[in-house]
């Protein structure tokens, strides 16, 4: 099959973020000016550089109630910062329960049942449980094609990793179960890791 996307693939589902994945999941919380805290997956994310270490992470719809993006856009057009939570298996439920469409003063970590802590170098808190978070400064944000597609580009200035993911000096994923996401409603957790030696 082959088709081109401005003409409609004439499935019964996108199969786009089925066909890139997995994709890891990049779990944003912010701290909006008015002091109200959002807590949300996005399965756009990924590093994009070591030095210094950065990250990007893009938010595609929009909520009635934010003026064309969502809350954690929102939140860090205005403050300048965020953070980013790795997502294990065992916080599966309360990422999917952040996920939700929820008015912008709700907040998601009280939603979701979860334990926050304040990060070190931003004003925003983080995931207590998660394996690692990154503490980042936004660099900027940029428009892509379409309507409601931005991309928030930041600087890491703080790394949090779970005591029990370091093993030997380095951070350990098969410590715990990093999931991803793999389009649809599909999940996957990785449960397989092996090494290679790169050429050279």
């Amino acid at each position: 099959m082959f088709y081109e996307p401005s003409n409609g693939h004439g499935l019964p589902h996108n199969p786009f973020s089925a066909i890139v994945s997995p994709r890891p999941i990049g779990w944003i919380s912010t701290r909006g000016t008015d002091g109200h805290e959002n807590l949300a997956p996005y399965s756009f994310f990924n590093a994009v550089a070591y030095t210094p270490p950065q990250v990007m992470f893009s938010s595609t719809s929009a909520k009635p109630d934010r003026e064309g993006t969502k809350d954690s856009m929102a939140n860090i057009r205005d403050s300048g910062v965020f953070c980013v939570n790795i997502v294990d298996f065992a916080l599966k439920d309360a990422m999917n329960a952040s996920s939700g469409p929820l008015p912008k003063e709700v907040d998601e970590f009280d939603h979701a049942g979860l334990e926050r802590a304040e990060c070190e170098t931003i004003a925003c808190s983080r995931v207590a449980a998660a394996p690692a978070s990154l503490e980042c400064r936004l660099t900027e944000i940029i428009r892509l094609p379409g309507e409601t597609n931005l991309v928030a580009f930041g600087v890491v200035t703080g790394i949090h990793m779970r005591d029990d993911c370091l093993k030997d000096g380095i951070f350990d994923i098969t410590s715990y179960r990093a999931l991803s996401r793999c389009g649809y409603q599909d999940y996957a957790a990785v449960d397989e890791v092996f090494q290679m030696t790169r050429p050279g």
